[in-house]
């Protein structure tokens, strides 16, 4: 089959197209012919060799973390699907490689695509969609009422979480330019901060939830937007003990996240406030969970481009430029 491959870690490092054997098939996998795929910053930060301590893969090695396909095979302890169901998923770590024809994915982390939207569509919903899920819902356990600031709004994770956020019944504040105020705002968002012009920290206080997704600066700040009580999690790091025992690392691993969450927590120890950093994982069972309220209209999926398979590396680099809307989209199979 095709595939783009990472040879070396190297950073902003070319894919290569190559012919790489067909994954081999376990007892509890599912084989899906990739229709479409979607481009996430994880995997340029893969690429560059950022995450090889936590996720160790070995060049050569295939990126891509989100599908939407077909069923074509199936192993022999299958029970939840069959060849020719129409699924979309996020693999598990260390099984990842969705920038290829084919992927063999534990049927666990698998879920009916969602009927009512189109193999790009989603394509660009599951590792965003686990990842808003797993922050709002599983972490944070975010109540009706509540106040909840998701930086980024125009981003992939942001436009999802917007619309989450707002069925689960919050109040919603976000940040992003002056050209996407109105998208933000037709996702749900109540109060738009265009970052270009406003200093979020100086509009915002007492709020129940923030959803960090920037650098260290921005960290400080939303710490400070939170009324006591409150909890931020962040997908952007720095990684804490409970993420790095959570995962099963070595001691050595356990006290580098220590060290490097120190100043974050001490921070938010200081305000009486609460710190976690979350690293989504794949889980079918939330996938479905958000298949039903796409089919219910509740969240659409923002797509700002698609690009052909073989332009895979040009939709990684538009990725890296921080301009897109939304998820960037690769069509595989026409």
């Amino acid at each position: 089959m095709k595939a783009f491959v990472v040879d070396k870690y190297k950073k902003k490092g070319a894919l290569r197209l190559a012919d790489v054997p067909e994954p081999e098939l376990r007892d509890d996998d599912v084989l899906v012919r990739v229709h479409a795929t979607a481009v996430n910053l994880l995997d340029s930060k893969l690429r560059d060799g950022e995450f090889k301590l936590i996720l160790p893969y070995r060049p050569p090695f295939v990126l891509g973390h989100d599908v939407a396909g077909i069923v074509t095979r199936v192993g022999t302890k299958v029970r939840r699907f069959k060849v020719g169901d129409e699924v979309y998923a996020r693999p598990r770590d260390h099984r990842v490689g969705t920038f290829a024809e084919f992927i063999a994915m534990n049927e666990a982390d698998v879920a009916p695509k969602p009927k009512n939207i189109s193999m790009e569509e989603a394509a660009s919903i599951p590792l965003v969609g686990l990842t808003a899920w797993q922050a709002l819902v599983e972490v944070a356990k975010l109540k009706p009422g509540q106040k909840v600031f998701i930086q980024a709004g125009s981003g992939g994770v942001g436009t999802f979480a917007i619309q989450l956020a707002k069925y689960l019944g919050a109040i919603v504040a976000t940040t992003t330019s002056t050209k996407n105020v109105d998208l933000v705002r037709s996702l749900g968002a109540d109060l738009v901060i265009d970052y270009k012009t406003q200093d979020f920290e100086k509009v915002l206080s007492g709020y129940d939830l923030v959803l960090h997704s920037q650098d260290a600066k921005a960290l400080e700040k939303s710490l400070r937007v939170l009324k006591p009580g409150g909890f931020l999690v962040s997908i952007s790091g720095p990684p804490d003990p409970d993420f790095a025992k959570g995962l099963g690392l070595n001691l050595f691993l356990q006290l580098v996240t220590r060290l490097l969450s120190r100043g974050a927590r001490k921070k938010a120890k200081s305000l009486g406030v609460r710190y976690a950093f979350l690293f989504m994982r794949a889980q079918g069972q939330q996938l479905s969970e958000i298949t039903a309220l796409i089919e219910s209209g509740v969240i659409r999926p923002v797509v700002d481009k698609v690009f052909p398979f073989e332009k895979t590396g040009d939709a990684l680099a538009y990725v890296e430029t921080g301009r897109a809307k939304g998820k960037v989209v690769i069509a595989v199979k026409q």
